[in-house]
């Protein structure tokens, strides 16, 4: 059963006053992260939007340890601190329980920038969390492609629309053969707040991807947030899944579409709330390129149907 949003913890890890737009689903998700990691727990973010709103230095507003890490290297940043407090627990110069240290990286400094870190510390199993916010964008400096970005979308550097389907990192990783893989948005609150909890629990590498729409990069109405993110998995754009050791199991609603039960929602009923792909429906090609945009979304589901029918 899935946690009540009502059941989550009263304690915060992002305070207030900090620089986020407003309906940022980045610190939506990162108040629910929080709530799951408690307080012992070391930050680590690349250049992103998340640094952009984390207040002015000295202070922060983030309740944790955080460090500031180049575009490349939240996976090697996070291996080389989460080995060090291993010696510090060894040497007898930490007590306690070790802190849970983790990454809060945009879809930029995961698919793209920062894919060859995390990828060898993945290979290591080294012990840490990994979460990806993918607004799929480089949306801190302007909303320009990234490796996610979906097929049909208008950024500055595809002023026709994306022609190519976004990379797949969840699946990426989960062929690292890393103990723990999981997607979440913040549509679904319970569903992250759990799958961070399993992840703290479990030793050794850890990937959590969380869709966080962005009203700016993707130009809608700031209180959609979460509405977009709903429509995002109701119409199978975004599926909810984890696999623990490389087995997979879907969380609901995603969980009906790939048993059968239940129908994703057309596509274009999500795209056309957004306008970022305004263009892409003014075209004389319109037809064409949402019919490849379902065919991406169906072959995910179908693909994901049989992945999941590997249990070793």
């Amino acid at each position: 059963m899935t946690t009540s949003i009502k059941k989550l913890p009263d304690f915060e890890q992002v305070l207030s006053g900090n620089g986020a737009c407003g309906g940022c689903p980045s610190t939506m998700a990162l108040r629910i992260v929080g709530k799951a990691l408690g307080p012992n727990a070391i930050m680590l973010l690349t250049p992103s939007c998340a640094v952009a709103s984390m207040g002015m230095t000295p202070k922060l507003a983030y309740n944790w340890p955080c460090i500031n890490v180049t575009f490349a290297t939240a996976g090697s940043s996070a291996s080389g601190i989460t080995h060090a407090l291993e010696i510090m627990k060894e040497k007898g110069r930490l007590q306690g329980e070790l802190p849970t240290v983790f990454s809060w990286v945009g879809d930029g400094g995961t698919y793209d920038i920062g894919f060859q870190a995390l990828s060898a510390a993945a290979e290591r199993n080294d012990n840490m969390i990994h979460f990806c916010y993918n607004n799929e964008a480089y949306s801190n400096t302007g909303v320009q492609r990234s490796g996610a970005t979906p097929r049909g979308s208008f950024t500055t550097t595809t002023p026709t629309g994306k022609r190519q389907p976004k990379k797949n990192m969840t699946r990426l990783m989960l062929e690292h053969n890393i103990p723990y893989v999981a997607t979440a948005t913040v549509a679904y609150p319970g569903d992250l707040y759990d799958k961070v909890i399993k992840a703290k629990s479990i030793p050794g590498m850890k990937y959590i991807e969380i869709l966080a729409p962005c009203y700016l990069g993707w130009q809608f109405d700031m209180p959609e947030t979460v509405k977009m993110s709903r429509m995002a998995v109701r119409s199978g754009a975004w599926l909810l899944w984890e696999a623990e050791n490389g087995r997979i199991s879907f969380n609901s609603p995603s969980s009906l579409i790939i048993s059968g039960k239940r129908e994703a929602e057309p596509v274009n009923e999500y795209v056309m709330r957004q306008g970022r792909f305004t263009r892409l429906f003014k075209s004389a090609a319109a037809e064409s390129r949402i019919a490849e945009m379902q065919a991406d979304i169906d072959c995910e589901i179908a693909f994901m149907r049989e992945r999941a029918k590997i249990t070793t």
